[in-house]
């Protein structure tokens, strides 16, 4: 007489029929269905004996119900994530969610596509662009200001310092005369060209010259000693009188020599004399 082989629940007898073993127990498909099956994730519907189950952490689905949850793409060979939130996605569409998204056009940078990383920020190659000639940096030199990124020639003509002289940008170096840049090689004497940088000048109408070429060209003739009035040295204060121009210690009386700066004087011609020697002449 052959042993009984039941169902564990109804006890109806499993020889010749489909039975499933569910934790070292026999039992028929329907009782499975009804008690032991898993229920899908996805449909909510139990995963019966005669359905293939796939399971991941602990959660199972029909394989016909294990999609992609945005382009319902079926998942059962094919690469996934899951997030989350419960949801399953497929590679492509995991990438649009969860990926970096590019700081120009805020859609998702999809990994393996040309890039650009700045200060944790990440941007489409095609989106990095100037923020003032709206080309793509690509491979060039960049330079920030505040939150907008500059190619170095955009950069340099809105921002550098123009010089002075020539109005062009100043890139390296410079100097400053007055609270004004300019280039190295434009701070020269207005005559003679020579480089002034490290040496005496000085400025006249918003040019500069060197000591020498400011004597023979610009500087004022004194009227006592002929000698040009520089304001360099001994003879920097000057006296001005009706057009005639005097360092401050040739303008003395021409009879007595006397000091007549700060002093009554009298003009005879091309003369000064003081009072008492203007009245004997």
């Amino acid at each position: 007489m052959t042993d009984r082989f039941d169902c564990y629940y109804c006890r109806d007898n499993l020889h010749g029929k489909k039975y499933v073993k569910k934790d070292e127990k026999h039992v028929c498909t329907k009782c499975f269905d009804k008690l032991c099956a898993n229920t899908c994730a996805e449909c909510r519907r139990p995963i019966g004996a005669d359905s293939k189950e796939l399971h991941h952490k602990n959660r199972y689905w029909h394989e016909d119900c294990f999609r992609c949850a945005k382009c319902y793409k079926p998942l059962a060979s094919e690469p996934f994530s899951a997030r989350d939130d419960g949801k399953i996605m497929c590679g492509k569409c995991g990438s649009r969610e969860d990926g970096n998204r590019c700081q120009g056009c805020y859609k998702v940078v999809m990994p393996g596509s040309q890039n650009v990383e700045y200060k944790n920020k990440v941007w489409h190659e095609e989106c990095f662009t100037c923020f003032e000639c709206k080309q793509p940096i690509r491979t060039q030199s960049f330079l920030a200001k505040g939150d907008d990124i500059y190619c170095a020639p955009c950069h340099e003509k809105k921002f550098a310092k123009k010089c002075f002289k020539c109005k062009q940008p100043i890139t390296s170096g410079g100097i400053s005369y007055q609270d004004q840049p300019w280039h190295s090689e434009c701070f020269v004497c207005e005559t003679c060209r020579k480089p002034l940088a490290g040496t005496r000048f000085t400025s006249h109408e918003d040019h500069v010259y060197c000591v020498d070429c400011y004597k023979t060209d610009v500087a004022k003739k004194c009227h006592g000693c002929k000698n040009p009035i520089t304001g360099f040295g001994h003879g920097t204060n000057v006296v001005n009188y009706e057009g005639y121009s005097w360092h401050e210690y040739c303008f003395s009386c021409k009879k007595c020599s006397l000091s007549l700066a700060n002093k009554r004087f009298v003009l005879n011609g091309e003369q000064i004399y003081c009072p008492d020697c203007a009245k004997k002449l």
